[in-house]
C-alpha cells in the first residue's frame, strides 16, 4: 500500500493526515517541537530520516525537544530519562510508559503525519 521509495500513502489512506513542517526545518541529527492544532509535536531528523513523536515527556511536563538526541535516543532534559525514537521504547527511568510515536509521510520537502496511526502504521 505505501511506496517505500517516496514514504507516500495512497490519496484513499489519508484520513487524518497533517502537514507538520519542512524537512529543511530540521537540521540532520536534531530536534524540533511544532504545534499542530491541539497537539505539541516532536520532529526528529536522524541520520536523513524522519520521526515525529509527542513533545511531552511521558514521566513529566517536559519538552522533549529540549532535551539531548544521541543517535536514535532522545533524554528528557528534566529527569534525565530517555526514548529509542523511531519506537517511542522506554530507554532509561524514571520514564515507565513508552512515548508516542507517529506514521511520517515525506511529501516533497514537507513533513506529514497521520495522527492516527503510530511509527509502525498500526492504528494508535
Amino acid at each position: 500500500m505505501r511506496d517505500k521509495m517516496s514514504d507516500k500513502m495512497p490519496d484513499n489512506m489519508a484520513n487524518n493526515i497533517v502537514r507538520v513542517c519542512a524537512q529543511s526545518e530540521i537540521a540532520p541529527d536534531s530536534v524540533k517541537a511544532f504545534e499542530v492544532g491541539d497537539r505539541r509535536l516532536a520532529v526528529f531528523n536522524i541520520g536523513g530520516r524522519f520521526y515525529v513523536t509527542d513533545d511531552e515527556c511521558t514521566h513529566a511536563s517536559a519538552s522533549l525537544a529540549d532535551g539531548m538526541l544521541e543517535g536514535e535516543v532522545i533524554e528528557c532534559a528534566m529527569h534525565f530519562g530517555a526514548f529509542h525514537v523511531p519506537t517511542g521504547e522506554v530507554k532509561a527511568p524514571p520514564c515507565a510508559v513508552a512515548l508516542r510515536t507517529y506514521k511520517v509521510i515525506r511529501e516533497g520537502d514537507d513533513v506529514l503525519v497521520d495522527l492516527d496511526c503510530d511509527a509502525a502504521g498500526e492504528l494508535a
